[in-house]
């Protein structure tokens, strides 16, 4: 008798308990490899270096004050260029509003981009391991911008002004950048807390660029203010594959 109840609990344990074995299997193969990962976005910004020799693009730059996001205390359209050798430079295209914002804060968010594209400066703000701790976030996967994402909890190496901390959505194939959302871990205004960030990308022959950008950070003085960007009109120039010219 002890032997056929031992039978049937056996049976019972296998009937009931083997679905839920295999659904925790399943997720754990379906939870991606942290390690994988990390060098997948390592190998992803290495190769947008490798193969970009420079690009040009307009940025429209806005300021806006407190909560009003629709009337902008100042603007100005920009050309911006970059190469390699030297980094960003710029051409003001258009400018209005308050020549306070426009100096104190659009200017001073220029120059800051142009140092931190500069040799020996750009290496230092690359979104990659040697800059960060990369793990997985705790929901490590959405959908976004009809791309499948992993999600990442990105964390500075060091207090840097061109660092941020926060969380990254890289594509789940290649592992390029889709879209950054972070605290930056020093401010770029002497008079600003340091700026909640948020960047957008999309592919352009197969690099991700920058399409739109927001931070907003806020002091005593001046309040609340936010900055909002838009990329358009890229004009890329590449680095012939070295493989290819060979064939």
């Amino acid at each position: 008798m002890m032997e056929r109840r031992r039978l049937f609990f056996a049976k019972f344990a296998l009937v009931f308990l083997a679905p839920y074995t295999v659904a925790s299997s399943r997720a754990a193969a379906q939870q991606p490899d942290i390690g994988s990962v990390v060098r997948g976005v390592d190998a992803s910004v290495q190769g947008r270096i490798d193969r970009l020799a420079g690009y040009s693009v307009t940025e429209h730059y806005a300021v806006f004050r407190g909560k009003d996001d629709t009337h902008p205390a100042a603007e100005m359209l920009v050309k911006t260029t970059y190469t390699k050798q030297t980094g960003k430079s710029y051409e003001i295209v258009s400018q209005s509003g308050s020549s306070l914002w426009r100096n104190e804060v659009l200017l001073t968010l220029l120059d800051h981009e142009k140092r931190m594209s500069q040799p020996g400066n750009v290496q230092t703000a690359l979104i990659d391991s040697a800059n960060y701790e990369i793990k997985l976030d705790a929901n490590p996967r959405d959908r976004l911008n009809d791309r499948d994402c992993l999600v990442l909890d990105i964390t500075p190496r060091r207090n840097s002004e061109y660092l941020f901390k926060g969380r990254l959505w890289v594509d789940a194939q290649d592992f390029a950048i889709v879209q950054l959302k972070g605290t930056a871990s020093k401010s770029a205004f002497f008079l600003a807390s340091a700026a909640e960030v948020s960047r957008q990308y999309d592919e352009m022959d197969a690099l991700p660029m920058a399409t739109h950008a927001e931070a907003v950070s806020g002091s005593a003085l001046l309040g609340q203010t936010t900055v909002k960007i838009d990329y358009s009109n890229y004009q890329l120039q590449l680095i012939p594959d070295r493989q290819a010219q060979v064939k």
